[in-house]
Parts: structure tokens; sequence; C-alpha cells
């Protein structure tokens, strides 16, 4: 199967509501969608499409986003404009080949999960966004009151025995009270705490003195000094996970007192061979892996969506940031709006 025709397009679109990326927030999101045609020997066309969406740009308070994606749009754009048009022609492999070459992490993985979908390796069980099961991410919003959160929380189905919870974006009181609050309501919930590297040592040890342990899955990257997490856990013995660690490309997995899982951003993380090693390694050292989103539009998800079933299927994935979207692309979600490539801004056909 050979590469006939490739196309670019860029998308757009305001979320419902501000989204946490960090400390940040974020309330519109914007990436592009490639697509390519390729023939196979008897000239039949067969297509496939991938989104690319690097987390950078600007948050809501026109600042630069921090601590995700080291490239920007533009870049993809133009790394993209330079090389792919030297595939046409070329054999399905050359999308690999050029994902292995590639500097920018969210270029590799969307060039190599084509090559993937090509081949038909990521083809599962039917997946249906609309009832799909993830980890709930919980964060306060703007003015939003512990009560509401509390409403929210008690509103989530029966079935939901874990959820995700941003803390280390207000003060250790607030984030304290917050997490009692989730348990006032369902108890029998177990928390993953995503900290972004927000405590320094002594402020991890003291947030995690108050919280009740047996009720704590795992906190995300506790310490601003990652090379400070395995005292935490001396200190305090709650599991901790790694996040935005693995996205350092000169990363190197080590297993560490303490560490019970990667929560991994293919997006950010780069091309799946690289990931599917780093799944290996992490798997004889007894390490869980969990693919999580980076505020992907639904065809983004979908694809996460389908890896998670095949690489972790015992995991359930950590994608509920696609509820703060108001527009699906491509593949519906049960939204009111579905975008199709003639809504979007086409940049380059070749």
């Amino acid at each position: 199967m050979k590469i006939n025709t490739i196309e670019l397009y860029q998308y757009q679109v305001p979320l419902d509501k501000s989204l946490s990326v960090g400390k940040q927030k974020i309330d519109i999101r914007q990436g592009l969608i490639l697509k390519i045609n390729a023939l196979d020997d008897t000239m039949l066309p067969c297509i496939e499409q991938v989104e690319i969406s690097p987390l950078s740009g600007q948050d809501i308070e026109d600042n630069p986003i921090i601590g995700f994606s080291k490239e920007s749009l533009e870049q993809v754009i133009n790394e993209i404009e330079q090389t792919l048009p030297q595939l046409i022609g070329l054999s399905l492999g050359s999308l690999l080949e050029l994902s292995q070459q590639t500097q920018l992490p969210s270029l590799a993985f969307g060039l190599s999960l084509l090559n993937t979908k090509f081949r038909g390796q990521l083809i599962g069980q039917r997946i249906s966004l609309e009832t799909m099961r993830s980890i709930p991410l919980i964060y306060p919003e703007k003015h939003e009151s512990l009560a509401m959160i509390q409403e929210r929380i008690h509103s989530l189905p029966l079935n939901t025995h874990s959820i995700k919870v941003n803390v280390a974006q207000t003060s250790l009181e607030e984030d304290i009270q917050l997490i009692h609050g989730i348990l006032a309501v369902r108890p029998e919930l177990k928390l993953r705490l995503a900290a972004n590297r927000g405590f320094e040592l002594e402020q991890a040890i003291e947030f995690a003195a108050c919280l009740p342990l047996h009720a704590i899955e795992y906190i995300e990257e506790p310490c601003i000094d990652p090379r400070k997490n395995q005292s935490f856990y001396h200190a305090i013995e709650m599991p901790w996970a790694l996040d935005e660690s693995l996205n350092d490309p000169n990363y190197q997995f080590t297993m560490q007192d303490g560490l019970i899982a990667l929560i991994v951003n293919p997006m950010l993380f780069g091309n799946l061979e690289k990931l599917q090693a780093l799944q290996v390694q992490a798997q004889h050292a007894g390490v869980r892996m969990i693919i999580s989103s980076s505020v992907e539009s639904s065809l983004g998800i979908e694809a996460l969506a389908r890896l998670s079933q095949i690489m972790t299927p015992d995991e359930l994935p950590i994608l509920d940031t696609l509820s703060a979207f108001n527009t699906d692309i491509l593949i519906s979600s049960g939204k009111a709006k579905l975008l199709d490539l003639d809504s979007l801004t086409l940049i380059k056909r070749y």
C-alpha cells in the first residue's frame, strides 16, 4: 500500500467550561487533522485520519501554557509541510520511519498512529464515546462552592470506583477540605490525586498527612522537584505516579520506592513504538500504565480509547476532558454539533 494524497486541516473550538491544565486554565482548543489516502496493489483506496494537537498555546489569561507540549502548532504545521509531501508514492512504512525521526512528540504520535490504523492494528471492540467508561476528572470550577462539587460527586454513576482530583491549585487548606468533602459524599471512592509538581516536599508531606491514606490510590508528581518523590514516600508511604516526567525526551524508566503507576499522555510522549517499550519496562517492575488525554477532540479521544483497550485492557483510561467540549470532530460523542472536514480549515492538500 502506497501513499497517494495527503490533506492537512486545522480546527479551533471553544470549550463549554474552562479546563485545568496544571495550574492554568484554557477555554479554547485547537489542533490539526491529518488525512492520508493510500492505494493498495489493486489501486483500491484506503483512507485514515488522525488528530495531532500539541497541548500548547495560550491560557485564558493569554499566558503561554507551560509544562505540557514543548512544540507549537505552527512548528508541527511547518514540519508537516516540509516532510510529508516527500512521502507521496512511498509505502506506509515511511510514516513509521518519519515518526522515529521527528523531534516533535505530537507529530511522532500522530504518524505512528496513522501507520497503526492503516495496518488494522487499532481495531478492537466497538467503542461508543457516548457510553465509554473513563476515570472522571474533578476540579473546582470558577466560583464553584464545595457544596456544588459535592453535588457533582453525588451524581456520579454508582459503578464509579475511582476519580481523578486536581490538587495544588489553591491553598493547602482548600485542597484538604476538598478531599474530605468528596469522601464525605462517597466514602468508598478511591482518589487519584494530580499535583502536577505543585508542592514543595514539606507541603506534600503536610498535605498527605491530613488525608485518609486508605482512600488515596496514588498522587501524581507530588513534588516540584521530582527527585524528592521518594523522600515523600518514605515520610508518608502514599503511593505516587509519574506524569510530567515522562514527557522529558531524556526520560529513562527507573524503578523507585513508592512508584505505582505511569500516567502516559501519548500526544506529549511520542511514537507508539517508544510507548510500547516503556510499557514492557513498567510491567517488568510491576508498575501500572494508564493512558490519559491531553485535551484532544472526539477524534483523538476515540483513538486513545482504542489504544487503551488494546495496550492496557485492565485499566480505565483518563479521558474525561472531552466533557468540556461543546463540539465533536469527525467522531460523535453525542454532542449537538459535529464538524466534518468541510467545516474545518484546509491548510494544504498534496
